[in-house]
């Protein structure tokens, strides 16, 4: 341990700064987005089983909802340009410009040099939630996806459906890919429904029961063309564990809204405007 400097109470009082200022973000049309969704129709319908994850398509200008059903259950989202698989969802970056966990107005955005909103959450039943007395919330950005490495490193076992897992073999299904290529596409997740935050006193990451209820969902605004891909976590609402065949788990199903009209004057948004012929 190192001793602590005569200034050390000075150089912890230094007050923080926000990194990225809300306010210098585009706006987002909230309400004309919620007029779109009123009416929307209904026109696909994906159920993800306890345990697995199933792909879908969300065109640009189209809602996705994912709903709870059966029972309190987390899912861990991955999100690709359906037109281009390497541009993908940021978890990082979303964290940074929005915060650890995300709700209605904030936007998931794409990886470098893309770095343009790939969907919008519109609309959140649990934006109730805000943050508990542990310093928890619901829709992390800052959890990655249970997998089968972290599994074994840990525990000394192999098991087989873990949210990586499940991921990996739902997006080589979908995409024609062998396993091996398949696996390198997927990334850090949204956990939708995941009650998640840090613990004050050592920063590590923590959850806790899932406020998600049967009939609970998050409706988000697809930007540009989607592939998506939900796991149903093998931890069920993340009270105790993960990784785990000992969870109560449940379904949960992904709804695909399509609106009379698009919001007026939605246009889908292009790649970041940085000139990359500048150079990195």
């Amino acid at each position: 341990m190192s001793s602590e400097p005569e200034d050390a109470a000075a150089r912890r009082a230094l007050a923080p700064v926000v990194c990225y200022p809300a306010g210098t973000l585009p706006e987002v049309d909230l309400a004309g987005c919620l007029a779109a969704l009123d009416g929307a129709a209904r026109v696909d319908m994906v159920m993800v089983p306890p345990r697995e994850a199933r792909c879908f398509m969300a065109p640009a200008g189209h809602f996705f909802r994912i709903v709870s059903v059966g029972g309190p259950q987390v899912g861990d989202l991955n999100l690709w340009n359906a037109r281009d698989m390497a541009e993908r969802f940021f978890s990082g970056k979303t964290r940074a410009l929005h915060g650890s966990h995300v709700t209605t107005g904030d936007r998931l955005w794409s990886v470098l040099p893309y770095l343009r909103p790939m969907a919008t959450v519109v609309a959140d039943s649990l934006g109730w939630y805000g943050k508990d007395d542990y310093g928890c919330g619901v829709h992390d950005v800052i959890g990655t996806r249970c997998d089968p490495y972290t599994n074994r490193l840990l525990s000394g076992g192999d098991y087989h459906h873990c949210c990586h897992s499940n991921l990996t073999r739902a997006f080589a299904e979908t995409t024609g890919m062998p396993l091996g290529e398949a696996e390198g596409y997927v990334h850090d997740v949204l956990n939708v429904f995941m009650c998640t935050g840090f613990d004050r006193s050592s920063g590590r990451y923590i959850m806790k029961a899932s406020p998600v209820r049967p009939g609970d969902a998050l409706t988000c605004f697809a930007e540009i063309d989607l592939l998506g891909a939900l796991s149903a976590c093998p931890g069920g609402d993340c009270s105790a564990e993960h990784s785990s065949d000992a969870a109560a788990c449940y379904p949960l199903m992904v709804e695909i809204l399509k609106p009379a009209a698009v919001p007026a004057g939605w246009e889908a948004p292009e790649v970041n405007a940085y000139p990359r012929s500048h150079g990195v």
